[in-house]
């Protein structure tokens, strides 16, 4: 006997990407767990950059699992406009999903009754039209949280108040929840000192890797270039732009502290390659730096301007085992991310951070204090420095360029701890206590 679960996740395969990863994979075990999920997913034709195709992500969804889709995207549907976000007024297309979420969850929940619904987020309009279900079937909503919402350091918005009510939105919205899993430990810890939440229903569980995508990739190497590797996004053109605010908006308060975007692109790596070049040009020249994933224009002339152009190999969105397969072939795997005040610890985790650890190979993490460069250190994962450091950048290649090459590191319990199996798991373990609190509650009222 099997509990019937309605799983609501905008992006889901056959869309690919590190949030769509998640989706597929909690869906793909939890069937061995003794769930049965029913998918709820946005259309399966992405928007552009931000939600390209991965078949082979499509290919590991189990048979059996019925997807229930609203169709295509009406046409014309934009964001936000200069002022919808001002009034702090949903979007067009949030308008449009929200509605349509509901009525496809409607669907799905006629067809295939559930015990319990579990909402990933984001979109995190997606919860308001959850939580309506959820009353409708008097069925217990867990909301799994893939970044922190409101409490989210790098979400800008245009002033302190659209913040503040955003974070009302946020902390009323989880309060109906029966759970709430947040995924990383710096998140959870913000949203119960932000929220007053019950602990025992505030879960975190991280995002991971699956050992099984590893298993068949193994190096392949005949050339004797010194590889860097980042895979996913960059995101020079949001770093440049967000540079340029003028003292006016900064003055707003729309941050939650002051965050320096620049960090998460790499523009400082270049700049350490290219200092690297002037100390010790042929050792420098021994570096490929090679970028998987969908570049932007602005990533795109990052690179092109810098001196050392010739040395970067832009290989564009590859599916999910040719970008393992990049991983085991690096020699360093390049980990970048904003920069923080002192005293503030990042409440994110890039989701490439598990799959960088599971590779077994050095990692270079550019990464402020926080979750990231804590489980970097905790594994012995490779060097740590701050974001905005171009020396300790270059002197951290320097030296890896210098050693010996490095065999794969054996994975420790500070790694296997975020193994997708395990993790869905924990995920498991929360459902059947969000099912049986509504069962009591239930048994109480009869």
């Amino acid at each position: 006997m099997t509990t019937p679960v309605l799983f609501l996740s905008y992006y889901f395969p056959p869309l690919g990407g590190a949030g769509v990863q998640r989706s597929a994979k909690f869906v793909r075990y939890l069937p061995e767990l003794g769930f049965t999920p029913t998918v709820v997913a946005g259309p399966a034709e992405g928007r552009g950059r931000w939600e390209p195709t991965d078949q082979v992500l499509a290919g590991e969804i189990p048979a059996g699992i019925e997807v229930f889709r609203p169709g295509a995207t009406p046409a014309g549907l934009g964001g936000s406009s200069r002022l919808t976000r001002l009034v702090g007024g949903l979007s067009p297309w949030s308008t449009w999903w929200q509605a349509a979420l509901l009525a496809t969850a409607r669907e799905a929940a006629c067809a295939h009754p559930p015990e319990v619904i579990l909402a990933t987020l984001s979109p995190f309009e997606g919860l308001t039209s959850a939580l309506q279900l959820g009353d409708e079937l008097e069925r217990p909503v867990v909301a799994d949280l893939r970044d922190p919402w409101a409490l989210d350091e790098v979400q800008v918005y245009p002033t302190a108040w659209h913040r503040a009510r955003e974070r009302r939105r946020m902390g009323g919205q989880l309060a109906r929840c029966a759970a709430v899993i947040m995924n990383t430990p710096e998140a959870r810890r913000a949203a119960l000192d932000a929220f007053g939440l019950d602990p025992a229903r505030v879960h975190c569980i991280t995002n991971g890797y699956d050992a099984e995508d590893f298993e068949g990739s193994r190096r392949e190497r005949s050339d004797d270039r010194f590889r860097i590797v980042h895979t996913g996004y960059l995101h020079t053109a949001r770093a440049l732009a967000h540079a340029r605010r003028s003292p006016m908006q900064r003055r707003f308060g729309g941050e939650l502290c002051p965050v320096d975007f620049r960090g998460r692109s790499h523009l400082f790596l270049l700049q350490a390659i290219e200092a690297l070049a002037r100390r010790d040009a042929d050792l420098a020249g021994k570096v490929e730096l090679r970028l998987v994933g969908m570049t932007s224009p602005a990533d795109r002339e990052a690179a092109r301007a810098s001196a050392v152009a010739n040395q970067v190999t832009e290989l564009g969105y590859q599916d999910h085992h040719a970008s393992v397969s990049e991983l085991v072939n690096a020699d360093l795997c390049f980990l970048p991310m904003h920069a923080l005040p002192p005293g503030h610890r990042a409440r994110i985790v890039p989701g490439k951070t598990y799959e960088y650890l599971a590779s077994g190979r050095p990692i270079l993490a550019a990464v402020p204090e926080g979750d990231a460069r804590d489980f970097v250190v905790a594994a012995g994962g490779g060097d740590v420095v701050d974001p905005l450091d171009v020396e300790a950048i270059a002197s951290a290649l320097e030296a890896r360029l210098r050693a010996a090459p490095e065999f794969p590191r054996d994975l420790s319990a500070q790694v296997t701890r975020f193994e997708r199996r395990a993790l869905t798991e924990r995920l498991s373990e929360v459902l059947r206590q969000a099912c049986a609190v509504t069962r009591s509650r239930n048994s109480k009222i009869a």
